[in-house]
Order: C-alpha cells, then sequence, then structure tokens
C-alpha cells in the first residue's frame, strides 16, 4: 500500500519521510534532555560508594607523583588503574574549593552521569550509521541509557560506566576512521583508544579488533589501497601506544614490564573475596563459568536480552549462508562488535578476571550488544516485511532487501548497492551506489539493475553477473 502511494504521491510522501527523520533526529535529544533532567532529580538520592574515596585518593597520589612531589605512586596498593576519568574529576574539585564531602560527591555524581549520557548519544549516532534509520536508532538509544542496573550505577561507579561509554564513544570513533580512511583519522581513533585502555586495561581488546578489521579491509582492496591501510594500521598503533603510555604514569619508568602487571592484575585477584551467586556466597577464586552469563541475564531486560541474543543469531546466520557478505564492510564492523561482545565473555570464564559484584567490571560488554540488538530489531522488521509481502507481485526478494541482505549493507529503499568487481573501470573500495526508485512486478534482477542505474555501472553488474553464470 504504501509503495502504490509512494508511486503516485512521490513528492509528498517525501516531504513526508522528512520531516519525520527531522523529528525523530529531534526527539534523540528530547530523550537526553528528559533523561538528563531526571538525573538531576534523584542526584541526591544516591550515597556515596567504598570505591569512590579509594578513586580520588589515588587520583591524587598520581597527581602529586606527575608534579614531581611524591614518589608514593609506585608503593601505592592500587598503582595499576588509570586516572584519566578521575583527574578532570579531581582538578575540577580543586578549581571550585569544594570542601563539603556532599557537595564534592554530588558533583562527582553529576559528571559521571553525563559521561553515561554521552555515552547513549554516542549509541544514537553509531546506529544511525550503521543502519541509516533514525527510529532504529532511537530504540537503541533507549536499550542504551533505560536499562535499570546501569542507570542505577551511572551515578556512583566512576569506573566501569565511564569505560561503557567510552567504549561506545571508542566503536564510533573507529566506524568513523573507517569510513574516512585517512592518517589523521587513525590517529585521533588511537588516541580515544588509549584513553579507553586507561580507563579499564581490557581496552586493548579494541586494538586487536581494528588491526583485524584493517585486516579485513586489505583482502578486499588492491594494491595501492593495500599500502594506505598499513599506514593507517601503524598510525593507529602507535598513536594508541603512546597514548597509554603518556596516560599511565606508573608506566613511564619501566612501560612493558608494568604494562603487563597491570593486565595480569585485572586477570587473578589478589584476595578470597566472597561473592553471592544463586543465593549463596563463593569464593572469588572458584567462580562457576555461568557466573557472569547468570548475572547478565538475568540484571537485563528481557526485551534487551531478547533482542541482543536476535541479533547475534542474525549475525551467524548471514556469515553461515552468505560467505560473500564479509566483502561489505558494515558487515564487517557488525562481526567485529559480535567478536567483541562474544569473545569479552569468553575471555572473562576461562581466565577467571577479576569479577565481583555481580557483572560490573563487564558494563563494556553493553555497549556492542546494544548495538547487535539494533541490528535484530532490523532483521525482525525484515522478516515482518518479506512475511507481509503478496506472493504473486512486489519486487523479487533480491532487490527488496529482507533477510537475504546483509542488514549491515542494506541500501534505504530508493537505492541499491552493488558490489561491483576491483579493477581500474569500476570502485574497488567502495560500492557504487546508484538509484533504483522503482521495479516493476516480476521483473528480472538483471533488468532491473541495468535499468536502474547509470550506462556504465549498469554494464559492469550484468559482465559480473555473466561471467558467474558462465563459471558456474
Amino acid at each position: 500500500m504504501f509503495d502504490s502511494l509512494a508511486a503516485r504521491h512521490p513528492r509528498t510522501v517525501s516531504i513526508v519521510r522528512r520531516t519525520a527523520d527531522i523529528a525523530v533526529a529531534r526527539s534523540a535529544w528530547l530523550v537526553g534532555a528528559l533523561l538528563l533532567g531526571a538525573g538531576w532529580a534523584v542526584l541526591d538520592d544516591y550515597t556515596v560508594v567504598t570505591d569512590s574515596a579509594m578513586q580520588r585518593e589515588t587520583a591524587a597520589i598520581t597527581l602529586d607523583y606527575i608534579l614531581g612531589r611524591s614518589d608514593a605512586l609506585l608503593n601505592h596498593p592500587d598503582r595499576m588503574y588509570g586516572v584519566v576519568f578521575e583527574l578532570p574529576l579531581l582538578s575540577l574539585e580543586r578549581l571550585l574549593g569544594l570542601q563539603d564531602s556532599r557537595a564534592l560527591y554530588r558533583m562527582r555524581h553529576g559528571l559521571t552521569h553525563l559521561v553515561f549520557l554521552a555515552g547513549g548519544l554516542g549509541c544514537y549516532a553509531l546506529t544511525y550509521r550503521l543502519y541509516g534509520r533514525r527510529p532504529l536508532a532511537l530504540g537503541a538509544m533507549g536499550l542504551f541509557l533505560l536499562h535499570p542496573r546501569l542507570y542505577a550505577h551511572s551515578f556512583f561507579n566512576s569506573k566501569d560506566v565511564p569505560f561503557l561509554s567510552l567504549f561506545m564513544l571508542a566503536l564510533l570513533l573507529i566506524h568513523w576512521a573507517g569510513r574516512r580512511g585517512s592518517v589523521q583519522a587513525f590517529l585521533l581513533c588511537g588516541l580515544g583508544v588509549g584513553a579507553l585502555t586507561n580507563v579499564r586495561p581490557m581496552g586493548i581488546l579494541l586494538i586487536g579488533a581494528v588491526l583485524a578489521l584493517r585486516a579485513g579491509d586489505a583482502v578486499y582492496a588492491d594494491r595501492g589501497a593495500r599500502r594506505a591501510i598499513l599506514r593507517t594500521s601503524g598510525a593507529f598503533v602507535l598513536a594508541s601506544a603512546l597514548t597509554i603510555y603518556a596516560l599511565y604514569p606508573y608506566l613511564w619508568a619501566d612501560p612493558i614490564r608494568r604494562f603487563v602487571e597491570i593486565v595480569a592484575h585485572g586477570v587473578q585477584r589478589p584476595d578470597g573475596t566472597p561473592l553471592l551467586f544463586r543465593g549463596r556466597h563463593i569464593q572469588s577464586s572458584a567462580l562457576p563459568l555461568a557466573y557472569a552469563p547468570v548475572w547478565f541475564a538475568v540484571t537485563t531486560p528481557p526485551l534487551a536480552l531478547g533482542l541482543g541474543l536476535l541479533g547475534c543469531a542474525a549475525a551467524l546466520r548471514r556469515l553461515w549462508r552468505h560467505r560473500g557478505v564479509v566483502r561489505c564492510a558494515r558487515s564487517r564492523f557488525t562481526l567485529l562488535l559480535l567478536a567483541c561482545f562474544v569473545l569479552s565473555v569468553l575471555a572473562v570464564m576461562l581466565l577467571k578476571a577479576v569479577i565481583y559484584n555481580g557483572w560490573r567490571h563487564m558494563y563494556f560488554i553493553y555497549a556492542p550488544f546494544c548495538l547487535l540488538a539494533a541490528d535484530g530489531l532490523s532483521a525482525l522488521a525484515a522478516a515482518r516485511h518479506r512475511l507481509g509481502r503478496p506472493r504473486g507481485g512486489g519486487a523479487s526478494p533480491d532487490l527488496r532487501g529482507g533477510a537475504a541482505r546483509p542488514a549491515g549493507c542494506a541500501a534505504s529503499q530508493s537505492e541499491r548497492v552493488f558490489q561491483l568487481p576491483g579493477g581500474s573501470g569500476c570502485a574497488a573500495r567502495e560500492p557504487l551506489v546508484f538509484p533504483a526508485l522503482r521495479f516493476r512486478a516480476g521483473q528480472p534482477p538483471l533488468l532491473a539493475g541495468a535499468v536502474s542505474g547509470s550506462a556504465p555501472a549498469a554494464l559492469c553488474v550484468l559482465a559480473r553477473q555473466h561471467l558467474d553464470f558462465a563459471r558456474g
């Protein structure tokens, strides 16, 4: 029905779509403003946790070490913790001259919550860049910000919640740098990932993820593009390493040995703190493998949990049924999100890393999980569209999208994306995009591709399909 209306009144439908798009874009800022007001209203309801005083003390000792006042940091029990988030809080505290403990921690809680809201806006921006649908991006933002446990921790947890938000913003930087492809973009990306690693050493996961993503780009690039990929990868690694070194004063004297010490500190917990699991206390040194997954499942809202798992299944299904999906850069990014989520959970389970008080040390996995939930919601919408389509008419599944088309590579309803063979005549790095406004019922895919685009692009598509047919 909507397609027939669009055919009769294309200008009216275009105006309606643009208006709805602007309204949804502004509603994201409206949701952020409402949540900011709600956070301000409940700011006084949160108390001070044990870690707050410890992290503030570590920031003060680190600052004294930076200024050359004391070497107490080298023997401090919490010297392995980064202070890239704590130092600005301490500096603002001293700048404002806050002496009253109530006002001091109220300021800390407010800024921690602001960083959490910034992560939600980053989730909206990245989802929109991946799927091009603002309602879907708004839904992913809602799943991110309205997680009950994360929302509560977003006031007093100045370690795990900032790491979650910075992880989401780092994913946004990685996607943006991959699209830009310039050395400057990857230098900025390296700065972001280095700062993330200072908050939690698990941030080095994204260094490996970016290098794997660039290796995938190199496989489907020509020789000149591979040189550019090598340069940008080197710039990224250099920027990440220098940022980690600069932001970790504890590393300045002996960087390699001490960084290994920091990573090992996160894997093996030095004490045997009893942890609550399934109604009884268990020693942290003898946690069952199900500890982290169970805590994640019982504290995550069922809607978010179901959509996230559906997104994981949809990504794996596309990879299994359509091996060529890895040729699409956006599909490779979706696989990167899946790897960040799954491999992080497996690493914590198998290495018995530091994790207590539920899964708070693993809050960062909710960033890729929210984006996978958006992919699951997109797969549901595609399935609903496919099941609701009349059998006798309409465009073929190859042209109209659906589950057969990779969600990360989906084009809008007014365009089609064809991946053309590399060479001088066709673009090797990016797929050619040309309009395909309307297809006749029952029109063969070959003719649809030839009619809809420019002549050279259509000829390339026809030639590629003819060769594939001949080889088969």
